[in-house]
């Protein structure tokens, strides 16, 4: 993507910092650069021009200030990825790059104030040299209801896509994880922030979940046929844990696509697990019996003492991608990593980073000793055809090199 095409908006309340700002952008060459004093402005801008690719955002400001836009806009499609300019201490921008994370945002940059035209020259390169494999999801314009999302299931306009898990050092794919998109009539790619609530709200977690297994198991069963063994992550809820019938369904389904329980794994949030009752323990327990890997997904943005962490069998750690955003800048972020890894190789649990996406980030957590990834410096999610398509792509490469 060119710089050229990007769509950029400037929250400043500032006027003459954000005439600079504003300046800075049009000479890096973004053609589309849109301003506002305050969040409420922004919105208002927004809702006549449409969504934007970055908002440059300042946090302090008279009127709605810039955390408040950015809990306007999360989940809601209307911006891509935020670059923080603010003078804030560096602990609470620290707290604001969490809640983010938290948003379905992208955090591009927190680059302080003033601004330098060379940090934002290297910020706009990166948001263009990031992969774009696929149709990227898109907002809805309705939150749908019960009926709306229960059609959807039924003609299997809920999808799975996939995102590749790669070694650090090599790039090599070592599997996917299965993520829901919503493949709407209108010829939109939905995210799952709009319907996955109503899925839980009304009980078709389980549903989406069956539909997903299947989805999952007989692509990974053709791209065996290919020579290619991936291992694949379905994610879980904790209320699923306690059903009776998951571990037996999931058995079935292994029998059914010829598969083998090592070559899948469950991901259950942080949060969940402080969730998940006593009785959900037998069900974790089966599907380890049956070989399936247990992964801790999002480590680090819930509150799970060491007690519960060392009560279940999880053998998998996955680390928060906020904590790879300033890896580069902040020194507590490094020591997290650290952390998390010596606690994974004193468990006997492996890490993946989660939310890599540039070589800069990838190369620091190689420094810590880190080995596997996932995030956009590999590739976004991406239709079981152009996961084919790109693990095609991947295999040619290697070859030639």
């Amino acid at each position: 993507m060119p710089v050229s095409s990007l769509r950029v908006i400037v929250l400043e309340d500032h006027s003459f910092q954000r005439a600079i700002a504003v300046s800075m952008l049009q000479q890096l060459g973004c053609t589309d650069v849109f301003q506002a004093a305050d969040g409420a402005e922004a919105l208002a801008v927004l809702n006549e021009v449409g969504p934007v690719d970055i908002a440059l955002c300042d946090l302090r400001m008279d009127g709605m200030d810039g955390l408040e836009f950015l809990q306007a806009v999360g989940h809601s499609g209307l911006v891509g990825s935020v670059i923080i300019s603010s003078s804030l201490s560096a602990d609470l921008r620290r707290t604001v790059r969490q809640i983010i994370s938290l948003l379905d945002l992208e955090l591009l940059g927190d680059i302080g104030k003033p601004l330098h035209y060379e940090t934002l020259e290297r910020l706009l390169k990166k948001h263009c040299s990031v992969p774009r494999t696929g149709a990227p999801p898109e907002p809805l314009e309705t939150v749908p209801d019960e009926a709306q999302v229960r059609q959807a299931l039924a003609a299997h306009e809920l999808c799975a896509f996939f995102q590749p898990k790669f070694i650090l050092e090599t790039g090599e794919t070592t599997g996917v994880e299965v993520l829901a998109r919503w493949r709407h009539g209108s010829g939109k790619v939905l995210s799952p922030a709009c319907f996955l609530p109503v899925l839980e709200r009304h009980g078709l977690l389980d549903d989406l979940l069956c539909q997903q297994l299947h989805q999952g198991l007989a692509l990974q069963q053709q791209l065996r046929t290919q020579g290619y063994e991936l291992n694949f992550a379905f994610n879980l809820h904790a209320a699923q844990l306690s059903s009776g019938t998951l571990a037996s369904q999931v058995r079935g389904l292994l029998g059914e696509y010829g598969a083998r329980g090592a070559s899948l794994t469950f991901e259950l949030t942080e949060a969940g697990m402080l969730q998940a009752p006593e009785t959900s323990l037998e069900c974790l327990f089966r599907l380890r019996m049956m070989g399936c890997r247990l992964s801790i997904d999002d480590f680090g943005t819930g509150f799970s003492s060491l007690q519960r962490l060392f009560q279940l069998p999880f053998n998998e750690i996955k680390l928060d991608a906020g904590f790879v955003q300033a890896l580069a800048q902040e020194p507590r972020c490094r020591a997290v990593v650290s952390s998390t890894l010596a606690l994974g190789e004193t468990l006997g649990m492996t890490v993946v980073v989660e939310g890599i996406e540039t070589d800069e980030q990838r190369q620091h957590l190689l420094n810590l000793g880190c080995t596997q990834g996932q995030g956009y410096w590999c590739a976004k999610p991406m239709s079981s055809g152009d996961l084919l398509r790109w693990l095609e792509g991947q295999q040619q490469r290697s070859q030639r090199a």
